[in-house]
């Protein structure tokens, strides 16, 4: 086959198999992004470490550079990705919920995916959470540098902490039913999005309560909104992608900034903070999901493992869990014997809506940064935490990085300075592959957890077809 032959002529095709994935026949030209952006980063870190300990991060003319240059830069990043957090998750819940439309065909095969994914998007999160409480990754520095960071990113922590007195003043004269019912359900939801930091629990309802009419109503009265919808995701997801492009050049000023001032302090804390993700995305692949396999799905988690390894290699050399939606269709099917129909429904809603790996990583990148900023969560914002990453599960596309703009909105609902999210922003994209694989292997723990439950027989196959 000539090489022209592989490249895709379809216009839409080509965008998406060239949307930041590097492993594709059409392959963009020059640096792959994530390779960019680790130079971003290392360029950022030599300068910042070079001025710190040549000049000090105090020094005038270090403060006029970083005030007028490389500041501003890095706000303009945050502000572009904050921009588009409100119609981002709100497309996403959407369409992630109008797709269980099925549900009324399939009956039991919704209501038990959705309760599967709730279980287990809850134990990722609170396996992160725990884990980061335990470790603290954040709290690793020197007691200076971390008297500097509180100074320089906790001015939101007044905001917050004047938010947790009048939550509690109310708890004085409200029950326990009524704090939850004004915590989640917005009474005008235009009000909710209006302000600089948008209440991300009320869109989110709202997105779920318009997703679950959707599934209630014809489709032919729906489908020129739910449309809209999906082009509404389908945009904000390029919009992520463009703004991604400039991400090398704004972690680098981002980055610049904060190794000026602190040294070689925030670099060790963050070396933490990566094992505290690795470590608890390897409880939850070998161990949650092992748990699952063999006492939901009565099936050898050696065996399992074997016979998606294909789809594992996919997901973590894409980082994306819908570029990997069509090997594991396959493989579920003819690897793992999961019924057609079932596969196709768990996998497909999966691709979107169940993203453990990324709910685990929300949550400890949520509590590292608070950690960082010298903010105390208490455990009713860690439960609000838990909550958003749950819910963020479904409102984060499944595209590379596409986690990062929903945690921007977390930490700004909260009263925490964005431009902490810098720190991360370099290691992102190998914590990114790697959630991204617990991602997608979460979908076919789900699919046969299902097929079991409704009395098919799994592993059924004449042969493995060498493709799992």
């Amino acid at each position: 086959m000539a090489e022209n032959d592989k490249i895709p002529t379809d216009d839409y095709e080509r965008e998406l198999s060239t949307d930041l994935d590097d492993d594709t026949p059409d392959k963009p030209r020059g640096m792959p992004l994530h390779t960019k952006i680790l130079l971003g980063l290392l360029t950022g870190v030599v300068g910042g470490l070079a001025v710190n300990w040549t000049l000090g991060g105090n020094d005038p003319n270090v403060v006029w550079f970083v005030s007028n240059i490389t500041q501003p830069i890095g706000t303009l990043f945050l502000s572009l990705l904050l921009m588009i957090v409100v119609p981002l998750v709100f497309s996403s819940l959407v369409v992630g919920v109008a797709g269980i439309g099925d549900i009324r065909k399939l009956g039991r095969i919704g209501l038990k995916s959705f309760a599967y994914t709730l279980l287990i998007s809850g134990l990722s999160v609170v396996i992160g959470l725990g884990l980061a409480n335990l470790i603290q990754p954040g709290k690793r520095i020197s007691e200076d540098v971390a008297v500097q960071l509180k100074e320089k990113f906790s001015g939101g922590a007044a905001s917050a902490t004047d938010a947790q007195k009048k939550a509690a003043e109310a708890a004085k004269s409200d029950s326990a039913l009524m704090q939850a019912v004004k915590t989640v359900v917005p009474q005008n939801v235009f009000n909710s999005v209006s302000g600089t930091s948008p209440n991300m629990i009320h869109v989110m309802f709202f997105a779920l309560i318009v997703g679950i009419a959707i599934t209630l109503i014809p489709t032919p009265v729906t489908a020129t909104f739910v449309s809209f919808m999906e082009g509404v995701f389908a945009i904000t997801s390029k919009i992520i992608d463009i703004i991604m492009k400039v991400a090398p050049y704004a972690v680098a000023c981002l980055i610049f900034n904060n190794v000026a001032q602190f040294g070689l302090d925030l670099l060790q804390s963050l070396a933490w903070f990566v094992v505290t993700v690795l470590l608890g995305l390897g409880i939850h692949f070998f161990g949650v999901y092992s748990l699952s396999i063999y006492f939901l799905s009565k099936l050898n988690p050696l065996e399992f493992f074997r016979r998606i390894r294909t789809v594992i290699v996919t997901a973590f050399s894409t980082s994306s869990s819908n570029a990997t939606l069509p090997t594991a269709l396959r493989v579920g099917h003819e690897n793992l014997g999961i019924p057609k129909e079932i596969n196709s429904f768990v996998l497909t809603v999966g691709a979107t809506a169940n993203q453990n790996g990324t709910a685990l990583y929300e949550g400890v990148t949520v509590l590292f940064i608070a950690q960082l900023a010298g903010i105390e969560l208490t455990i009713g914002v860690q439960l609000l935490v838990v909550l958003y990453a749950i819910v963020g599960g479904i409102g984060t596309a499944g595209v590379p990085s596409g986690s990062i703009p929903f945690i921007i909105g977390i930490l700004a609902m909260i009263g925490i300075d964005p431009a902490l999210i810098a720190i991360i922003l370099g290691v992102d994209r190998i914590l990114d592959m790697c959630r991204t694989t617990l991602n997608v292997v979460g979908d076919l723990t789900a699919a046969t957890f299902v097929a079991r439950s409704e009395g098919y027989e799994l592993l059924k196959v004449k042969e493995d077809v060498g493709i799992g």
